[in-house]
């Protein structure tokens, strides 16, 4: 049984990616909000939730305990709740992890609105945790599944990416944990 920790899960796409993820076989989902009364009941429903603040490291520490991957799907003070993250699975001896970051944010000057998610990439690729950092582009509600993914220092192509798209990405680095292992992935809808 493979055990997935989903931080942020009332986020719009951790919500997708709940949807995405409950399908996969001998897959147990542990949800990490700060208020699970955010969450519909259709999702939540045969997941373990644990209502808690990434700020605070001993909540966070608890929700990574016998888990086997851990997505982050945050915004807020990225670069302190991602070194929680880290250090609580490096306590608990938890090796996998995927994050959501954003993209633009190797451009120069950077801007101000993407210093955080710029901190999250650092920090765990500074890790040494076995991790995947996704750079979406820009959010869509569209009902599609159309992405491609540009590694780390190659341009950034495509366009404005559908929450369901990322989703499914992230149950198939799910599903296949060994996938994309310590790389730092563009991803978008083709253009």
């Amino acid at each position: 049984m493979k055990k997935v920790l989903i931080i942020g899960a009332t986020g719009s796409l951790a919500q997708y990616v709940i949807e995405a993820v409950k399908p996969l076989e001998n897959t147990e989902i542990t949800l990490f909000m700060r208020n699970k009364n955010r969450l519909p009941k259709y999702l939540s429903d045969n997941c373990r939730m644990i209502e808690g603040d990434a700020l605070n490291f001993n909540d966070i520490k608890k929700a990574v305990k016998n888990q086997d991957i851990v997505y982050i799907n945050l915004d807020g003070d990225l670069e302190k709740m991602s070194k929680n993250i880290v250090r609580a699975m490096k306590e608990e001896h938890v090796e996998r992890v995927i994050a959501i970051s954003s993209i633009g944010i190797y451009g120069k000057p950077l801007r101000p609105v993407l210093e955080p998610y710029r901190k999250l990439a650092d920090v765990i690729e500074d890790s040494g945790l076995h991790y995947t950092i996704l750079r979406p582009d820009w959010f869509t509600n569209n009902d599609e599944i159309d992405y491609a993914v540009t590694l780390k220092g190659s341009p950034e192509t495509g366009s404005a990416i559908s929450r369901r798209s990322i989703a499914d990405f992230v149950s198939k680095l799910i599903n296949y944990p060994n996938l994309y292992i310590n790389e730092n992935l563009g991803i978008s809808k083709p253009a």
